[in-house]
C-alpha cells in the first residue's frame, strides 16, 4: 500500500515510518510537510491508497483539506492522525470522509492495530471521543459506538465488500497475485485483507477460510431455498 504521510512535524513522520515498517504488509510512505506539497505528491503518484493527515498544517485549515482530498481525490483513503484530541475534531473529521481519526497520543500499539484495520478496509475512531461526541448531541442516554465499524457488511462477519471479494476468490482456488490481477490492487493490500479475514474468521489458513467460507454460503443457499 503506498502512503502519504501530510505532517510538518520531522519526529512524528519518523516514527509513522518505524510503525509502519513493523507492520505485516508491504507498505511504502511518502512525505509531506504541507498541504502544497501534498498536493504535489497526489499529482506526481497517482498511486497512493491513503493519505494520513495532520489537521495542524501550516498553509491550510486539516478540516478544510480534508473535504479538498475527498473532492479531487475520491478514490484515496484519508484518515487523520491529529493531536487536536477533543469529540469535536473526530466528529468533524469523520462527517467530513475520513476513514479514521487517529490521537497523535496513541501507543505503538494502537497506533498498529488502527493502521492495521483501517488497511483493510475498516474504519477507526476513538470509542471515548465517539461516545462523547455523541452525548453532547443526543443527551447522556446516547450508546457507546464500537471501536471499529467496517465499511460494509455481509451478514453477521464485520468484513468490508473488497474483503468479501477476496475471500470469494480465495474460494475460487486464486493466489495472492492472481487475486491483486483480478480485483486491480496490489499484492500488498492483498495480503492485508487475506490476514484481516483470517483475523474475523477465526481461522489460520486459507484453507480453513474457504471451508468457512463455503459451509457459511451453503447455509444461505439453504435457507433461501427453504423459503416459499
Amino acid at each position: 500500500m503506498n502512503i502519504l504521510c501530510c505532517d510538518d512535524h520531522d519526529l512524528f513522520r519518523d516514527g509513522l515510518k518505524a510503525v509502519l515498517e513493523g507492520l505485516s504488509a508491504e507498505h511504502r510512505l511518502l512525505d509531506a510537510r504541507n498541504a502544497a506539497e501534498a498536493r504535489a505528491a497526489l499529482a506526481d503518484h497517482p498511486e497512493i491508497d491513503l493519505v494520513l493527515l495532520d489537521l495542524g498544517l501550516p498553509d491550510a485549515d486539516g478540516l478544510d483539506f480534508l473535504l479538498e482530498l475527498r473532492e479531487r481525490h475520491a478514490t484515496v483513503a484519508v484518515a487523520v492522525v491529529s493531536g487536536r484530541e477533543t469529540p469535536e475534531a473526530a466528529q468533524a473529521a469523520l462527517s467530513r470522509g475520513a476513514v479514521g481519526f487517529i490521537p497523535k497520543s496513541s501507543d505503538r500499539a494502537l497506533l498498529s492495530r488502527a493502521l492495521d484495520l483501517i488497511f483493510a478496509g475498516g474504519r477507526y475512531a476513538p470509542p471515548e471521543l465517539l461516545a462523547a461526541a455523541h452525548a453532547a448531541a443526543d443527551g447522556p442516554a446516547a450508546a457507546t459506538p464500537p471501536q471499529a465499524t467496517p465499511t460494509t457488511s455481509t451478514d453477521d462477519w464485520p468484513l468490508s465488500e473488497r474483503q468479501r471479494q477476496v475471500l470469494e476468490l480465495l474460494a475460487r482456488g486464486l493466489t495472492n497475485p492472481e487475486i491483486g490481477d483480478v480485483l486491480g490492487i496490489r499484492l500488498g493490500t492483498v495480503k492485508v485483507h487475506v490476514a484481516r479475514i483470517f483475523e474475523v474468521l477465526d481461522v489460520s489458513n486459507r484453507a480453513e477460510a474457504v471451508r468457512v467460507f463455503t459451509e457459511r454460503e451453503g447455509e444461505r443457499s439453504g435457507a433461501g431455498g427453504s423459503e416459499s
